[in-house]
């Protein structure tokens, strides 16, 4: 099972490449905001509960695909780009293992435990 979500993800990692391409922004932008997302940990200083709901939304597909939509929708570009950049770094994340996080620890993922 654990194959099968990495697979998705490296799915959905090349789908956020695809649908940057659409946009009309330089190729520098996805690199240069690719890391952005995990300044949600920064939620983690005040404590595992709150740094784990911060962390996760900033790591949902439901957002990154609703930023997505609706900057479609409204027809606003960086709603489109913020978009498309959670999807890719989520994603990314769930490939190399880093999951969703539960409240008690930034260690204990969806996906199982990160590192020892």
């Amino acid at each position: 099972m654990k194959n099968l979500l990495k697979l998705e993800g490296l799915a959905l990692f090349g789908l956020s490449i695809f649908l940057f391409g659409q946009l009309d922004y330089a190729w520098w932008w996805y690199p240069l905001l690719f890391f952005a997302p995990d300044l949600s940990m920064l939620g983690y200083l005040a404590g595992p509960r709150i740094g784990a709901v911060i962390y996760n939304l900033a790591h949902h597909h439901a957002v990154s695909l609703g930023l997505y939509v609706l900057g479609f929708l409204l027809g606003v570009p960086v709603l489109q780009l913020a978009g498309v950049i959670l999807l890719g770094h989520s994603n990314l994340d769930r490939v190399l293992g880093y999951g969703l996080k539960h409240p008690d620890s930034f260690q204990n993922t969806h996906l199982g435990r990160i590192g020892r």
